[in-house]
């Protein structure tokens, strides 16, 4: 009978552990942090190569600006190359052909400018692909205007891709920009609206 009792002592705790089992709300709980974790996507290098590039073309077009004088302001009249030159001038310039929607004329030649100080041959091959596919591509929607013989040369380029890639297409946007925008500009009342508030600074600053 103590057999019997103890068997049945023992069996009937076998069962209160089994039904209790489910209960344990903490091992689904660890098994999903477990799961989870492992299945974290950690960047791979060519991600962080491409965020990278990102950073310096947001530099770019974001440019640490000196104050601007009437001097400097008057000296962009005199060609184009001292308003592009010009980190101030570049920034008026570039509100300028915000309003004639245009912009990206002076995003892409600023991007080549970019591309042309870099050294690192992936980060190179990185840009050139990022260039393409924000400026030069028909199914961007900044594409710049370019003749069939500068994507043409574009395409024999991206073959074997260098910071010289763009030479071509950066030359004739330049152009572009020299000869249609940088007119406008010049008498543009954004242009005109600056200098009169430069001469107005001065003269308060004289008097």
């Amino acid at each position: 009978m103590r057999s019997w009792g103890l068997s049945r002592w023992t069996w009937g705790n076998v069962q209160n552990r089994t039904l209790e089992m489910p209960s344990r709300s903490l091992l689904p709980a660890k098994i999903c942090r477990t799961t989870c974790s492992c299945l974290t996507v950690r960047p791979s290098k060519a991600e962080k190569i491409q965020e990278e590039i990102q950073e310096k073309q947001n530099e770019a077009t974001v440019e640490e600006l000196a104050v601007l004088t009437l001097e400097e302001a008057q000296l962009w009249a005199q060609s184009f190359e001292h308003l592009i030159k010009s980190p101030n001038g570049r920034s008026n310039f570039r509100h300028f052909l915000k309003s004639e929607f245009s912009e990206e004329n002076l995003l892409f030649w600023l991007a080549c400018e970019e591309l042309k100080k870099e050294t690192n041959r992936t980060v190179v091959e990185q840009t050139v692909r990022q260039i393409y596919e924000d400026y030069v591509s028909v199914l961007s929607p900044r594409e710049v205007s370019l003749d069939s013989r500068a994507r043409e040369v574009i395409s024999k380029n991206m073959l074997d891709p260098s910071s010289q890639t763009f030479d071509e297409a950066q030359q004739q946007i330049y152009t572009l920009m020299q000869r249609d925008s940088y007119p406008r500009y010049m008498s543009s009342s954004i242009y005109a609206d600056l200098i009169e508030s430069l001469e107005s600074t001065k003269t308060a600053e004289e008097s």
